[in-house]
């Protein structure tokens, strides 16, 4: 069985959502072969436990969290499976599986992705046109790079198009910095899988310090996409995968949440 679910979750993590409902509807998920998910208190850390068995992360390591409140949500989606196991509705597990797979013990590696983000920020990257969408940008856009500046020291430039442009390095070192000062590989893998769902490590860094809500947050990180919805309709696939990512996106932000208490 846990062969089985290993498999899923790893079709799952690699294939766009809408193949990957394509892929699990040609298969049967696994049945629920467990009575109830509950949390068990293990040396000062807390383990997610199908019937009293501690569960495994694919990679065979025991789902082991730092605190309670995060291996509840882990245990609440796993009780929330009906008669199939789908981890597809699993965001908040897939994530946690892979930072104590992966993240744990490779944290700068994930910094450096970040950075890599920051270098190539989507808040960079302006519309020439239309006027309205221009403004938009602006409106939405200049208070993150204002708050950045004023929070980290950190100055960027922007362009118009989408040519890249080569950033201060002392404002890319400044953005190191911070990352450095995250002590949680929790944290530091969310806050990874919010800049890549967002387009933007700024955007990710406003959302962790509080700067804006969640809900701001993915409306920004979706204007332009928004305007084109606007103006030319949304497309039913596109929608489908946005709504897969946003559950992956709050799952993110969910995991901040109960590693720091918030």
């Amino acid at each position: 069985m846990r062969e089985l679910l290993q498999e899923l979750n790893d079709e799952v993590e690699k294939a766009d959502p809408v193949k990957q409902a394509q892929i699990l509807s040609k298969r049967e998920l696994p049945k629920r072969f467990y009575k109830e998910a509950s949390v068990k208190e293990e040396d000062g850390e807390f383990a997610v436990v199908l019937d009293d068995k501690t569960v495994k992360t694919p990679a065979r390591h025991k789902l082991v969290l730092p605190n309670r409140a995060l291996a509840e949500m882990v245990a609440h989606e796993f009780n929330s499976q009906q008669k199939t196991i789908d981890p597809a509705k699993m965001p908040i597990t897939r994530l946690v599986n892979s930072i104590i797979d992966g993240v744990i013990d490779n944290e700068d590696v994930v910094r450096h992705d970040i950075l890599e983000f920051v270098g190539n920020d989507m808040l960079f990257y302006r519309a020439d046109s239309p006027k309205e969408l221009v403004e938009r940008q602006h409106h939405h856009w200049d208070p993150i790079l204002e708050w950045i500046r004023n929070n980290y020291g950190a100055r960027f430039m922007l362009t118009e198009g989408v040519m890249f442009v080569t950033q201060p390095e002392g404002s890319i070192s400044a953005i190191r910095d911070a990352l450095q000062t995250i002590e949680s590989p929790y944290v530091l893998a969310a806050l990874h899988s919010i800049t890549t769902l967002c387009g933007s490590a700024l955007i990710a860094l406003a959302v962790w310090k509080g700067k804006i809500s969640l809900t701001e947050a993915w409306q920004i990180a979706h204007l332009d996409e928004d305007w084109t919805v606007e103006h030319w309709g949304e497309d039913a696939e596109a929608k489908e995968k946005r709504a897969y990512h946003q559950a992956e996106y709050e799952a993110a932000a969910a995991v901040i949440a109960a590693i720091e208490n918030l």
